[in-house]
């Protein structure tokens, strides 16, 4: 039998070579689970604002494992001792961070999968991996949960300043063409230390960490709660939640049978074992494209409404706003609408809705990115940063918005 070379290497357009590091990673990236995330893209639909954003979760799990395994060269440098299954440990639990995300990442956690979280289902993943590699994993998930006794090994896997963050914002900047996202994430990784067990930031680096929540905040507003972004993927919502409706009423619908089974039934995290669990990683960004194309052509006036938007990139108008806007407003285009199309002013609640989004570039609430100053002292990056913007990507930043279909301008 022909011995497979499993020491591979990928070129990535951002960082050039990624090599897999052992046999166990390998085999991990050709299971299916993980196989996957080649058909979930890592943006939704903000294609239909920025069409070179195309990449995929898996794309992006390769280069939190390459950043991984440059931060742990890095700590190991300046006397971390990390060990090797330490380090497996790191790169498998970043690797999986996102396995367990759904067709056009969040959609589905709000309408077809209520209320699990995608982070949930990457770890009934884990658990479920772990059986099939002898429980090759248990140390990854335990590092994954923050069950670990080394603290800053759960801080380079989420945290304000964290592989994954590092990846997103370069590769989302590099496809998008959003260059205000570009981070330096090899000066940032260089100036990573420990102390006490927490991951610090030496006070060289305090510029190239500004740089980073400057970013983070820019690429926020420009690419990922873009308004268009926004619309297609609440609209896209609309169309799951219609399509569940009406499945639930009886009424045909022509789709793939795992969508099929989540459309039928209601899934809660409790519910979900190894069947389901099976039923969900069927499940990726080409069930959904696949069933819109069916449903534009539908009797149903609201899922082929909807469903049609999406498809042709004609979205409803979306109006934001720094303050509330008010309840009267929506109603009386719901009115409007619902005697335009002789449909319920409930029904119309599908075309016409209001809502909120935040954005908070640093929370001072969560746990801080630490700066490790020359004297040894250790402070909160706000605090260390002479730079009064800092403060102010602190505060949450809230938009309202209300949607609204374009010939009721």
């Amino acid at each position: 039998m022909t011995q497979i070379n499993k020491l591979k290497i990928f070129n990535d357009p951002i960082y050039g070579f990624i090599t897999i590091p052992n046999e166990l990673i390998y085999d991990l990236i050709q299971h299916p689970y993980f196989q996957r995330l080649r058909r979930i893209s890592q943006m939704g639909l903000s294609y239909l604002v920025y069409p070179g954003a195309n990449h995929t979760r898996f794309h992006h799990a390769l280069g939190c494992m390459h950043l991984m395994k440059k931060a742990i060269d890095t700590l190991r440098f300046k006397d971390v001792v990390i060990s090797e299954e330490e380090e497996n440990a790191l790169l498998i639990a970043i690797l999986l961070h996102d396995i367990g995300h759904g067709p056009f990442s969040h959609a589905m956690e709000k309408s077809i999968v209520e209320d699990v979280h995608h982070e949930a289902i990457s770890l009934l993943f884990m658990n479920q991996l772990n059986e099939e590699f002898d429980g090759r994993l248990s140390l990854a998930i335990q590092v994954f949960k923050g069950e670990y006794d080394r603290k800053f090994m759960l801080q380079l896997i989420s945290s304000q300043l964290d592989m994954d963050r590092m990846d997103y914002l370069k590769r989302d900047s590099f496809y998008t063409g959003v260059a205000e996202g570009n981070v330096n994430s090899e000066r940032l990784i260089q100036m990573m230390n420990v102390v006490d067990d927490v991951l610090v930031i030496e006070e060289k680096g305090i510029y190239s960490v500004e740089k980073f929540l400057l970013s983070r905040r820019l690429m926020y507003w420009q690419a990922y709660l873009h308004k268009t972004s926004l619309v297609a993927e609440l609209i896209l919502m609309k169309v799951l939640k219609r399509a569940k409706e009406l499945t639930l009423k009886g009424v045909k619908l022509t789709c793939s049978e795992p969508l099929m089974y989540f459309m039928q039934n209601k899934i809660t995290l409790e519910d979900f074992d190894a069947e389901k669990l099976d039923l969900f990683s069927q499940l990726d960004d080409f069930d959904i494209i696949s069933a819109l194309k069916s449903w534009q052509r539908h009797p149903d006036f609201i899922l082929s409404t909807l469903s049609k938007m999406i498809i042709n990139r004609d979205l409803l108008k979306i109006k934001l706003s720094a303050d509330k806007i008010p309840m009267e407003e929506s109603q009386s285009l719901k009115e409007e609408f619902a005697e335009a199309h002789n449909i319920s002013a409930l029904d119309a609640g599908y075309f016409i809705f209001r809502g909120k989004i935040k954005n908070q570039a640093y929370s001072k609430a969560a746990e801080p990115i630490r700066i490790l100053k020359k004297d040894k002292t250790i402070e909160d990056v706000v605090e260390a940063s002479d730079q009064l913007n800092l403060k102010s990507l602190s505060k949450l930043v809230t938009k309202y918005y209300i949607c609204f279909p374009k010939q009721l301008i």
